[in-house]
Order: structure tokens, then C-alpha cells, then sequence
């Protein structure tokens, strides 16, 4: 039996990935520790010009249910719960945010060999519903992805899109903002033995009328040494280099300059992440 066509999600993931994965022009340091029971605690700092952000997550897996609770610098709390295959191919995730009592969602995930199925609930007394479907295979997939608010009887995300994948190629349509934004993506693996990929996204308004192509590639030096660079057509080039120093503990380090205003100072962006 193969994967199946994953979920909406995974439409034009490698090619996003590629692209813009662990791309950032802000300073971010992440440390995570593990407790004697089990519960992994991860705090992060984002520094963002003079702002600085902060939140401490705590992830407790107790079998197959996954708690995680987040707390960030402005005292939002942050609760997801993950009850994985409580029957084959099930998932079930409950999610709320403290202080925001409309924020509670329920969502049920479906995995088959030929579908991919979410589906969401709001737990409000008129909640935004959700559904998010794909259908196909390892080859060939199709998949829609809309929102509903119920209050307002209108469709808030009307998505569609189209994946197609032939052995080490990657092909991804998608058209989102409720028909108003056509992305095509392309990914490729050149050497799976560095690596070595190249990919390209093209994204088209209809309402503005405007192109953004974006083309990027990437390569590992070394089994724990990957670099990354991507432009696109407003000449804003990107680059990045990502060092695993020791076991699942990254450092990288990403700049970004604007190729039309030399002159302008680049921007360069570092982060440590730590694991144990």
C-alpha cells in the first residue's frame, strides 16, 4: 500500500520548503529540554528589530494522545490536543486559546490509501466550519480546501488544487483567494546522494494583475551541512547555509539583499536551535 495523496496541506509543500523553509532576517533561539517523565519543554526567543518575542512550549505524549500547551510573551495560552488513530487512519486534534473563547476547534483528520480527508468545527453557537479533501494517489492528486462562517453565511477560503508527482519531479497547481490567486510550483530532485534539489513558484493576480516568480535550489555540502539561495523577479535574492553541530541542534545562518537597491544594507538573520 503507498502513502496515499496526504492531505490539502501537502499540495506544493516541497517546493514551499524549499523556497522558504528556515529562510528569516530576525534573530531566533530555541532551546528544548526533556524532563524525567517524558515532557519536553521548548522555549523560544525571536528578536524582530527592537521587539522582542517569547513563548515556552510544553508537549506531554502520553500513548497516543499528544497535549501541547503554549504560553507567548503576551499571556495567550495555547492548548492542542492529539488523539492519534483512535481507529485506522483517524486523527482527532482539539485546540483552544485562552483568553479567546470563540477560538476552540475540533478537527478530524483521514488518512486512505486514495484520499486525505480534514474536516473542522468551531465550538461556538455559530462556528466557522471547515473541510479540506484530496483525492488520487502517489501519482496524481486533487483537492479542495474551504471555510464557512456560519454568522455570516459566506465562504471565507475557497481553495482548489492539483498535484502531480513522477518519480524525483514535483508538480503543484493551486487556486486560492477564492479564485483571485493562481500558484503554480515546481520542485525537482537532482541528487538525492547531496541533496541537491531546484525548485520554482509562480504566482499570478488576477485582481492586481501581477507575476511573482520565485526560483531557488539546494545543496548539502555534507551529510550535516546544507546551503540554500533563492530569487525572485523583483530582485530580492536570499541565501542561507545550515549547520547540524550536533544531533537534531541547528544553527543557520540566512541574509537577504535587494539586488535593486544595492546601496541598502542587507538583512542577515540568525538562529540556534538545542536539543538534547
Amino acid at each position: 500500500m503507498g502513502k496515499g495523496p496526504g492531505l490539502y496541506s501537502d499540495i506544493g509543500k516541497k517546493a514551499r520548503d524549499l523556497l522558504y523553509k528556515d529562510y528569516q532576517v530576525d534573530h531566533k533561539f530555541t532551546v528544548t529540554t526533556y524532563t524525567s517523565n517524558g515532557v519536553a519543554i521548548t522555549s523560544t526567543g525571536t528578536k524582530k528589530g527592537d521587539l522582542l518575542l517569547a513563548d515556552v512550549n510544553t508537549q506531554l505524549k502520553n500513548k497516543n494522545i499528544t497535549t501541547d500547551v503554549k504560553v507567548d510573551s503576551r499571556s495567550n495560552l495555547f492548548t492542542t490536543v492529539t488523539i492519534d488513530e483512535p481507529a485506522p487512519g483517524l486523527k482527532t486534534i482539539f485546540s483552544f486559546v485562552v483568553p479567546d473563547q470563540k477560538s476552540g476547534m475540533v478537527e478530524l483528520q483521514y488518512r486512505h490509501e486514495y484520499a486525505g480527508i480534514s474536516t473542522g468545527i468551531g465550538l461556538t453557537a455559530k462556528p466557522l466550519v471547515s473541510f479540506s479533501g484530496v483525492i488520487g494517489n502517489d501519482c496524481v492528486s486533487v483537492g479542495t480546501d474551504l471555510s464557512f462562517d456560519t454568522a455570516s453565511g459566506n465562504f471565507i477560503k475557497l481553495n482548489a488544487g492539483l498535484n502531480i508527482t513522477h518519480s524525483d519531479l514535483i508538480a503543484s497547481m493551486t487556486l486560492n483567494d477564492k479564485g483571485d490567486t493562481l500558484t503554480a510550483s515546481y520542485y525537482h530532485i537532482v541528487s538525492p546522494l547531496t541533496n541537491t534539489a531546484v525548485g520554482a513558484e509562480l504566482t499570478h493576480s488576477f485582481s492586481s494583475n501581477e507575476n511573482t516568480l520565485t526560483i531557488g535550489t539546494q545543496h548539502a555540502l555534507d551529510p550535516l551541512t546544507t546551503v540554500k539561495a533563492r530569487m525572485n523577479n523583483y530582485g530580492r535574492a536570499s541565501a542561507l547555509i545550515q549547520h547540524e553541530w550536533r544531533p537534531k541542534s541547528l544553527f543557520t545562518i540566512s541574509g537577504e539583499v535587494d539586488t535593486r537597491a544595492i546601496e541598502k544594507s542587507a538583512k542577515v538573520g540568525l538562529a540556534l536551535a538545542l536539543k538534547p
